[in-house]
């Protein structure tokens, strides 16, 4: 944890991320862009019981959004529920437990909510960092099982339903961890050398940021995103990071400021304008890559990395019948 947070210190300082960051960047926002009303369209939003998840999912029902919230537990599922439909007065929220960390439930959802709801936004924010190696029932390593493998599976099993919407849209919550990571295609689930979670973490970030650059070019009836969110103070940073968030913790934003650019991603007319396959911060598009951090890859090694999730994902479908993986 030391080595990942004293490499991000040193490459892009200190207060960038933490909460006076947010609030020097805050001043240059565009008034009103987030005062719209999103009644009718659905949003998915994994990973929405606490922390980043939770508080997008609550702003964009407050704006009258039909809001599905995934989550592993069901009592926090149903508490955070509760919690937003009375904040908001909006009963269009509703529950769906998954775990993200099996493929096979993965794709089981996908194929259910696709059948018997609409969406029009997906944001993928579930996320995991066990410090210890972990195998997940099916053998997969739980961080890349969640982080990468998951969201790969969701994202490609719901691409043609979004693509029936007249303004899709997928945010994708990465980390400014991933800024420290060059791809590493030869070892997705870190059975080489000595594990280390933080930088298992940034490493499926990293993933995904190359996800999101390839879905773009792919779908361009889709609009695709990832962002960083900032060090915020959530009960994930407090679990898995505790002495980061010891030290930190008067600096750390706030849960919604770390959700704000989620927000502006899933419902502003200007996010929309910008080029699909940006990593934001801020609500500003961002270099993926940092100067002399030696962190850039090839297409072959992108290639790989899609070939690798591709046949991973295929070796978990069960019923799919809407015309192969990602539509």
């Amino acid at each position: 944890m030391s080595l990942y947070r004293n490499a991000v210190w040193s490459l892009k300082g200190l207060r960038e991320y933490t909460r006076s960051g947010y609030d020097a960047a805050a001043k240059h926002f565009q008034p009103g862009e987030l005062e719209v009303s999103v009644a009718g369209r659905c949003f998915l939003v994994t990973g929405a019981n606490s922390g980043i998840g939770k508080a997008a999912a609550l702003e964009l029902a407050r704006r009258g959004g039909t809001v599905h919230l995934v989550c592993r537990n069901p009592e926090r599922a149903e508490a955070a529920r509760a919690e937003i439909i009375q904040q908001t007065q909006n009963q269009n929220v509703h529950v769906h437990i998954l775990d993200m960390s099996s493929p096979r439930q993965v794709w089981d959802f996908a194929r259910g909510f696709s059948q018997s709801h609409s969406v029009d936004v997906l944001v993928n924010n579930a996320g995991c960092m066990v410090n210890q190696r972990q195998l997940t029932e099916d053998g997969l390593e739980k961080n890349f099982a969640t982080n990468t493998l998951g969201t790969y599976i969701l994202t490609a099993a719901l691409i043609p339903a979004l693509k029936k919407s007249s303004d899709p849209r997928v945010i994708t919550v990465s980390s400014g961890g991933m800024l420290v990571q060059k791809l590493n295609v030869d070892d997705l689930q870190f059975e080489k050398g000595t594990f280390d979670g933080t930088m298992s973490y940034a490493q499926n970030k990293r993933q995904q940021v190359v996800l999101t650059e390839q879905w773009a070019k792919q779908h361009k009836e889709i609009h695709f995103s990832c962002m960083h969110p900032g060090w915020a103070d959530t009960p994930a940073v407090q679990s898995s990071m505790p002495d980061f968030h010891a030290k930190m913790k008067t600096r750390l934003r706030t849960e919604a400021q770390g959700a704000d650019t989620v927000v502006w991603l899933s419902v502003s007319s200007r996010s929309r304008d910008q080029p699909s396959g940006l990593f934001f911060q801020d609500r500003k598009a961002v270099p993926t890559h940092l100067p002399l951090a030696s962190t850039k890859y090839s297409s072959a090694e992108e290639e790989k990395l899609l070939s690798t999730l591709e046949e991973l994902a295929d070796k978990f479908k069960l019923r799919w019948v809407s015309g192969g993986l990602g539509g």
